[in-house]
Order: C-alpha cells, then structure tokens, then sequence
C-alpha cells in the first residue's frame, strides 16, 4: 500500500472506526435552521477554527512518535516514541475542547482508529503509547499516531484530519438534506483553498504551548443541545 493510499483510507467513511455516527456538527447546526446551501460556509468555519486545532494536535502526535512506519520497527520497545510528548498533546487538546458531547465523540472514533491499529500492528512501540494515555486518545491523537506507523509524513496528517471533517460534512449533508451528491462534493473540493492554508498553519505549531486555542462557541452550544435530543440520526 503506497503511502499516500494508506492515508487517504483514513479518511474513508467506510473505515471500521465508528465515523458514520458522526456528522461534524451538521444535524445540530441545520436543526437549528442552519440552510443547506451555507453549508460550504460551515466548513470553512470549521476548518478555520476546530479543524486547525485538531490537525495540530495530530502533527504534534506525529512528531511524538516520531514518525516511526511499521516497516522500520525491528523490534525493540519504545524506538522514536516520546511518550511523554504524546500524553501532553492529548492533554492540551483536551484542555481546548470544552463541550464534553465532543470529548466523548472524538474519543469513541480514536478507541476506533485504536482498535484498527492493535489488530494491524498490535506490537508497534506507537500502538502501544496510545494505549497508556490511560483514557480514550481523541481523534486527532490516535489518527497522528496511526498515520505515522502507515508512513504518512506531517503535511499528510493535517491534510488528511482537515479532509475527514469536510466530507464528514458532506457526507452527512446526504442523509440530512435534499442535496445533489454531486454538490456535496463539489463543497470539499471548493475547500482546498481554506484547507491547505491550514495544512501550513497546523504544520507551523512547534509544540503544545503554541497550539492553537481557537474555539467555535455555536458548534459547542449545538453539540449540548443534541445532546438531549431523543430523535437523531447522529451522535453529533
């Protein structure tokens, strides 16, 4: 598997990790009136503000593990994982992630990026740190750390955490509003712009003291609301 491929998988809906209970967002935010044709908007908005958090902490995931591939490990435990580092990654992208609905979501899908990667490599000294976070890793933890051991390099892992949220967008759109596939698609191609521009922000963020802290307030507010709700098709 080229590594590219491999990458890409990630971001696939049909990846065994629990992504189709997820809609970014979306039901919330059309429930409370939100129209369909704003949704390329919404994207952007979440790119701009969560999406950036998120890749960081998964670039910084990748670096603690040290971008080691599961065809480099020859055995020996810990090779090129900062353990440490990773815990504190997690620890500061928890601390900007103050809707608890969202903790839960983004933890469910990294147990699920988890649990893919213990049946693949369950020996890879990287598989084995996420495990002693001694919680569920979020999303963008698991998924740095994961594409690490596939070979993805840094600009991949943001690129490919900044892609998942927009088609888990469009995705959702499809079974939320009377919208043209072709026009869900043609939202997360017209977000390439707004996504490589955060590609290079995420890929500028040395460590957990300068990650971003940009926080979307009406996405939070929806995410208690639904929350409550009894009739959804999402999590979130």
């Amino acid at each position: 598997m080229s590594t590219g491929l491999g990458t890409l998988l990630l971001a696939d809906a049909r990846l065994p990790v629990g992504g189709h209970t997820y809609s970014a967002g979306l039901e919330p935010a059309l429930l409370d009136g939100l129209p369909p044709h704003r949704v390329p908007e919404y994207i952007a908005a979440r790119t701009r503000t969560v999406g950036l958090v998120e890749a960081a902490a998964a670039v910084l995931a990748h670096r603690a593990v040290g971008g080691v591939t599961a065809s480099a490990v020859d055995g020996t435990e810990g090779v090129g994982v900062d353990t440490g580092a990773l815990a504190d990654a997690h620890e500061a992208l928890l601390a900007r992630s103050p809707s608890a609905p969202l903790r839960d979501i983004s933890g469910l899908l990294g147990r699920g990026l988890v649990r893919l990667a213990d049946r693949l490599w369950p020996e890879h000294p990287a598989v084995k740190a996420l495990r002693t976070l001694g919680r569920a890793p979020q999303r963008p933890i698991a998924l740095g750390a994961v594409a690490a051991v596939m070979g993805a390099d840094e600009a991949e892992v943001a690129r490919v955490s900044l892609y998942d949220d927009a088609q888990t967008v469009a995705s959702a759109a499809l079974k939320l509003a009377p919208v043209d596939p072709v026009d869900a698609a043609g939202w997360v191609l017209g977000a390439e712009g707004v996504i490589s521009a955060t590609v290079a922000e995420a890929l500028a963020v040395r460590g957990t003291d300068d990650l971003p802290a940009r926080t979307a307030p009406q996405i939070e507010g929806w995410s208690l609301e639904h929350q409550l709700k009894t009739r959804r098709i999402f999590v979130a």
